[in-house]
């Protein structure tokens, strides 16, 4: 058997590579600053099984248009807007190109039109590896830091840098794990005193090797579940530890595998080869880890606090430094801003000047509002938003869905929320949507299958829908209730209650 060339350790097995202090950026990354011996050490997090909850807009998968960038009727959960999502196909296929930045769009449509939902869209079409920033305009009043502070961390979290670099790894399938306890050991290991040690035995289309194993490697491959016919990488560097997938040479084994288990081909020449590894990092987490004296543990801590100007400056033109040796490129993504009409007249500022930028993401805003006040001076403006600004933007219009679209979309929210309805039951809802509102409709499908829970029954009738929309009353029906009981209500600031008030 041979052992792992152990260039950081001590000892010729897999588990010493964790000597060296951990670095958080690859080692061309030469200003980020390494985790000091002296910060305390902290717990190995367990794995979490995932809960996926369904949100408003879970159902969407992307913006639904095909290659020349037409908008489908219907696809990746995107009804109707045929126009707003071509447009922001258009937007997207820049983007992906890396050809625009600095640039904004206005989402700009009455509320209940799918705004939020072109940006998912968005979002979900560019992918993970580009970022993508949410941000409602109410939270820079929130936090702890100034207003500019808060929109530059913003803008910051929004420019990815995509840092390339060679490794050296092991790649292959894992033929058997053996894992031998030491003599006399008759608890654990370390009740015991010793170790545990193995061999893992990986192979390729082309050889076969033997590995030994140290206690650490073989609780890495545990934390990992890796087992006899899974493709695994292993960085000898951090000895780190991804599993690729199943072999496709295992495809047909009478095993209880789940419709996610993903299966792969047995990698061809040497076990060890040398690969580039890419690490996409966004600007702020670099901006986090050199301000601060505990480095990129400073990312956990959740409050990064306010970072100075010097900082950034000596971070930008070490990243300018990296693009014209090869060594990085910048990838320009996307800061969503919901609800921007209550930024005020500082923040629009701020955005004017954040755009002229050279390393400026691309933003994108939604409104619902009409001419309204600006929020922090005495004027109005289109959307609530100064002209200088609006001026700057690209304006992306939504209008009011249709029966048939309306019929559609809660035809997917159903689908979304696991819930059975009878087709009466399914047109009466839409026909409440468009009396009411998309959103008030979309509340009703969960209200009413528990209705239906209740009666024991196994599909939403259209009784559940009328005893539901008689227990909870939409906008409108609220209003007119307060029209018709105002006087019983507490401050009431109408102009027949003040009057009846003078009068008497």
């Amino acid at each position: 058997s041979s052992g792992i060339n152990a260039e950081y350790g001590e000892h010729n097995h897999f588990g010493i590579v964790y000597h060296q202090p951990y670095c958080f950026i690859a080692t061309q990354v030469e200003f980020v600053k390494m985790a000091s011996s002296s910060v305390p050490k902290i717990q190995e997090v367990k794995d979490v099984t995932r809960i996926d909850r369904i949100g408003a807009h879970s159902h969407i998968r992307g913006l639904g248009l095909d290659d020349s960038l037409e908008a489908r009727p219907v696809s990746q959960g995107m009804v109707g807007q045929a126009q707003a999502r071509r447009a922001a196909g258009i937007i997207l296929h820049m983007i992906r190109e890396g050809k625009i930045a600095g640039r904004a769009i206005l989402i700009a449509g009455q509320p209940g039109t799918g705004k939020t939902a072109i940006a998912m869209g968005m979002a979900q079409a560019l992918g993970p590896e580009t970022p993508f920033t949410m941000l409602s305009a109410s939270e820079i009043f929130s936090l702890e830091m100034s207003k500019s502070e808060a929109l530059t961390q913003a803008f910051r979290r929004s420019i990815g840098v995509r840092i390339k670099e060679e490794a050296e790894i092991i790649e292959g399938e894992v033929v058997e794990i053996q894992i031998d306890r030491p003599a006399g050991a008759g608890g654990s290991s370390s009740q015991a005193g010793g170790t545990r040690v193995g061999k893992l035995t990986l192979k390729t289309t082309d050889m076969e090797t033997i590995y030994d194993l140290g206690q650490k490697m073989i609780d890495a491959l545990g934390r990992e579940k890796v087992q006899s016919g899974d493709v695994i990488t292993i960085d000898k560097a951090t000895g780190k530890i991804s599993k690729l997938g199943r072999s496709f040479a295992r495809a047909r084994d009478y095993e209880v595998m789940g419709s996610s288990v993903k299966f792969v081909q047995c990698p061809e020449g040497e076990l060890q080869k040398r690969k580039e590894v890419v690490h996409t990092v966004s600007m702020h987490e670099i901006d986090v880890i050199n301000s601060r004296a505990q480095g990129f543990l400073a990312l956990f801590a959740g409050d990064t606090g306010e970072i100075k100007a010097e900082v950034r400056e000596q971070i930008n033109t070490k990243v300018a430094e990296w693009r014209e040796e090869g060594k990085a490129e910048i990838v320009p993504g996307v800061l969503f801003i919901d609800e921007v009409h209550m930024l005020d007249m500082e923040c629009f500022s701020f955005l004017n000047r954040a755009l002229e930028d050279d390393l400026a993401p691309i933003l994108i805003m939604a409104t619902n509002r009409g001419i309204t006040t600006i929020r922090g001076t005495n004027y109005k403006g289109p959307h609530g938003l100064p002209i200088d600004l609006l001026d700057r933007l690209l304006i992306i219009s939504t209008t009011p869905y249709s029966d048939k679209e309306i019929h559609q979309i809660l035809k997917i929210r159903c689908e979304e929320e696991d819930v059975e309805m009878t087709e009466d039951a399914l047109s009466l809802l839409t026909k409440i949507g468009m009396e009411t509102s998309l959103r008030y409709a979309i509340h009703i499908i969960t209200s009413s299958s528990l209705v239906t829970a209740k009666r024991k029954g196994t599909e939403v009738g259209v009784e559940d829908i009328r005893r539901v929309y008689d227990l909870f009353a939409d906008i409108k029906r609220s209003v007119q209730y307060l029209k018709e009981y105002q006087s019983e209500f507490l401050f009431d600031e109408t102009e027949e209650s003040n009057k009846m008030i003078v009068d008497a």
